[in-house]
């Protein structure tokens, strides 16, 4: 697989060690799979961090929100998981932070090219994992907040003193007591 780094890069802003991080646990992760930019929904990922190398899992994987194949975990962990539709394989894909030398994490540049020559197998651990295979992405109708009027996902509507209405406005009056 043929990454070009610059251009990835430029989708996400910057040049710095979160991307290069991104980009050495996917690269990873799809060489293991034998797995291929999603162009649809054959390929998820599923994100335990909500960091810069984020950026790269899409930008490589082609995983992303809007296709609904992209799953967050707020864990905060440099952790990703793919599975391959496909084959039903799925990796988990963790980079041990412990092979980082502590040194060279103060020098950006420095710490960006260890990154990129590391050995894999010092910095990134790859596990067989089998995981449920996740829901493919739902077309949702959209719902009406009888409270700010604003469209939301059916599926993501609260139904409160017999009105239909949105999260935030449903947290709004929880924490005033009533609904604006």
């Amino acid at each position: 697989m043929q990454i070009d780094y610059d251009k990835m890069i430029a989708f996400h802003g910057h040049s710095c060690p979160g991307l290069a991080m991104g980009y050495r646990m996917t690269t990873a992760a799809m060489n293991h799979l034998s797995s291929y930019r999603a162009e649809d929904e054959e390929l998820v990922a599923i994100t335990e961090n909500n960091a810069c190398g984020v950026d790269a899992l899409q930008f490589i994987s082609g995983c992303t929100f809007g296709k609904g194949n992209l799953i967050f975990k707020d864990y905060g962990k440099q952790v990703f998981t793919f599975y391959a539709r496909k084959t039903g394989q799925g990796v988990r894909v963790v980079l041990n932070q412990t092979a980082i030398p502590a040194a060279i994490r103060a020098d950006r540049p420095a710490f960006i090219e260890w990154l990129l020559a590391a050995d894999e197998a010092e910095i990134i651990s790859l596990q067989p994992v089998t995981i449920k295979e996740p829901e493919k992405a739902r077309v949702m109708a959209s719902v009406v907040c009888e409270n700010c009027g604003e469209a939301v996902m059916e599926s993501r509507i609260c139904s409160q003193d017999g009105k239909n209405i949105c999260i935030p406005c449903s947290e709004k009056s929880a924490k005033s007591g009533q609904i604006a």
